[in-house]
């Protein structure tokens, strides 16, 4: 589903990414974990098609298509969900308004008549479920006055209402307490299936234990220099990233 080889990428001017190679196929979930810095968020970034990131070298598709030739909307209409790590406010703009406009443009992309007022209204009313939202905060303005774990419930909420083939959280169990990751952590769960794959970026464990990746990678100064199962995140809770930067510059220098 996605590839990505060799990718570089610059922010204002400095190299953060060093050549990222990567594949996540169909079905799978994959979690992205390393120190501040390491370039993470920038990756995520780029794969949404963030303007103020500049790729300078190497190649990412997605689904057979070249990702890094469509711009942010395409990729959206192509099934690409980025999942911030501080999801803004819109005020005026009900998160209704907002969701349906976008199934509508993912559905015009695709050739598709729009979404019938009571489908929509259905699927709201199963999908808020998973989040433990109440319904009436789907009326409000898009996280207008919403706390930070209801801001992550509530992106959460829109990911399964758009029902994308890629979903790239950014940090999503940042500032979660244990009820609401659970809560996030179930909303991801719901939308696990074999023709979506999930990439979760994240610093610690904790959400690994609620969405069990298949595959745990650690990204290092721009690159990723180790891969391996969710025993991979353990022995990170245990010893902390800097063995394996150590490790990783080490094998560099020889």
């Amino acid at each position: 589903m996605l590839k990505i080889e060799n990718l570089h990428a610059n922010v204002d001017g400095t190299e953060i990414l060093r050549g990222i190679d990567l594949e996540v196929k169909a079905g799978e979930i994959h979690a992205i974990m390393g120190p501040n810095g390491s370039g993470k968020s920038t990756l995520a970034s780029v794969l949404a098609g963030r303007e103020d990131y500049e790729v300078t070298d190497g190649k990412v598709t997605f689904d057979g298509a070249d990702l890094l030739a469509m711009d942010v909307t395409e990729r959206a209409c192509a099934g690409l969900f980025l999942g911030f790590q501080y999801p803004v406010e819109i005020p005026g703009v009900s998160n209704l308004y907002m969701l349906r406009a976008a199934i509508n443009a993912r559905r015009n992309a695709r050739g598709e008549s729009e979404i019938d007022a009571m489908e929509f209204m259905q699927q709201v009313n199963e999908k808020i479920k998973h989040v433990d939202m109440n319904p009436d905060m789907a009326k409000r303005g898009v996280n207008e006055g919403f706390s930070g774990g209801e801001k992550k419930r509530n992106e959460v909420f829109q990911m399964l209402m758009l029902e994308p083939k890629l979903a790239i959280l950014d940090e999503t169990d940042s500032g979660l307490d244990i009820d609401a990751l659970k809560t996030v952590a179930n909303g991801i769960n719901a939308l696990r299936s074999p023709e979506r794959a999930t990439v979760l970026v994240t610093h610690y464990k904790r959400l690994l234990e609620h969405v069990v990746p298949d595959k745990v990678h650690v990204l290092a100064g721009g690159r990723i220099v180790r891969t391996g199962g969710i025993e991979l995140a353990d022995t990170l809770e245990e010893s902390g990233y800097a063995g394996i930067e150590q490790a990783d510059t080490q094998a560099q220098a020889s």
